[in-house]
């Protein structure tokens, strides 16, 4: 698919975190839209989406005046309290017109001249481990939360098939965990996995994240089911892996693989810390 991209100059960057990111002061996303455009993605049922014309994932605006932009804000806020930042609410920082913009290194670099308390980066592209020299710069300030719904291609391509392919995503996690940035899985959403998923991430990430529409799209699955989704689940053969309770069976599994401890669940899985 060609993307449409559009510059525009930003007049704020951080924004105030409410509702399920209420752990953070702010968040942040360098791009609005997103070229990954996966099925299940909340995003598409936000104003951001439901107020333009093209489709979602065949548009992306790109903020030039971010970097700039963002370590004012920092200073500012800096100066008020505590800033957690989430790392991005409503986009992929690292989708694949971040090859060549650079614009969410550009705000890691910023982050490392005005540091926040704490930045959780959010992704699911291995592009991110091009900038494993800023994220260990930043020390414990940072977690890198790779999405990995599923270790299943087949899966991933019905659901999401402009998204990196799973293989990759878990040996950027590899690489990371490697260079001593702290990690997590996030499985989110619960897609349908093999009985060997969690086998599959024990020795790559010490902490996972597991959550579902239900209850991490904002409206106890609501916004999701107006999507359309549970199309998919349908034409897959699939549909007993949609609803309130399908996490539980990958959530069990999860814990004959790992402590408790270290498997979260929806919310507390992507707070500071």
């Amino acid at each position: 698919m060609q993307i449409e991209v559009n510059r525009k100059t930003a007049k704020g960057l951080l924004t105030k975190a409410s509702g399920f990111l209420e752990g953070y002061t702010h968040t942040l996303n360098p791009y609005t839209g997103c070229a990954f455009a996966c099925s299940y993605c909340y995003v598409r049922q936000m104003p951001v989406a439901l107020f333009r014309s093209e489709a979602w994932g065949s548009w992306v605006d790109v903020k030039e005046n971010a970097a700039a932009l963002l370590a004012k804000e920092l200073a500012k806020a800096k100066r008020r309290g505590p800033v957690t930042i989430f790392m991005s609410s409503a986009t992929d920082p690292y989708q694949p017109l971040e090859y060549q913009e650079r614009l969410t290194r550009s705000l890691l670099e910023a982050m490392i001249a005005e540091p926040p308390d704490f930045v959780f980066v959010q992704t699911r592209s291995p592009l991110v481990k091009r900038d494993a020299d800023l994220l260990q710069a930043l020390g414990c300030r940072v977690r890198v939360s790779m999405t990995v719904e599923t270790d299943r291609e087949d899966i991933r391509r019905a659901f999401a098939p402009s998204a990196p392919p799973i293989p990759a995503r878990l040996a950027a996690l590899r690489e990371l965990a490697a260079r001593g940035i702290p990690v997590q899985a996030a499985i989110a959403p619960v897609l349908p996995s093999s009985e060997h998923f969690a086998e599959r991430l024990v020795g790559i990430v010490e902490r996972v994240c597991i959550d579902d529409y239900f209850m991490g799209d904002g409206s106890g699955g609501r916004r999701t089911a107006r999507i359309g989704v549970r199309a998919i689940y349908d034409a897959l053969g699939l549909p007993d892996w949609y609803g309130p309770d399908a996490f539980k069976r990958v959530h069990e599994q999860l814990l004959r693989h790992f402590p408790q401890e270290r498997v979260l669940v929806s919310q507390e899985g992507f707070l500071p810390g």
